[in-house]
């Protein structure tokens, strides 16, 4: 089993910053893919972004050039440095692993309001 706690979250102006953390227990995670999803009110879950184990990184178009994931396979933690935030940004994130993102850790809640 795979434990995810997620935190960072909060309100943040429009063009802001903020970054979030996701730690995993165990060392296995050094070996999965891992990503950022996010969900807004009376929306679907979409990914944000995923790394490999290797660090490829993929981008969901609107956040391409103002996110920034990446991990640390020694700490087990994944993060995402979130930059030039939008209201459009307000949802409630989540971090994944594990084969088919079978891990999920608990949500956190980025607010992007003046």
């Amino acid at each position: 089993q795979v434990q995810l706690v997620v935190s960072g979250g909060g309100l943040v102006q429009p063009g802001g910053s903020l970054r979030l953390s996701c730690a995993a227990s165990g060392n296995i995670i050094s070996i999965m893919g891992m990503g950022w999803y996010r969900q807004a009110p009376g929306g679907q879950r979409d990914l944000v972004a995923r790394i490999t184990s290797t660090g490829t990184t993929h981008y969901a178009d609107s956040v391409k050039g103002r996110f920034t994931i990446a991990r640390d396979n020694a700490k087990n933690t994944m993060y995402l440095q979130m930059s030039g935030l939008k209201p459009e940004d307000t949802a409630v994130y989540y971090c994944v692993t594990g084969v088919g993102y079978g891990y999920w850790g608990q949500g956190t809640q980025v607010t992007v309001s003046s």
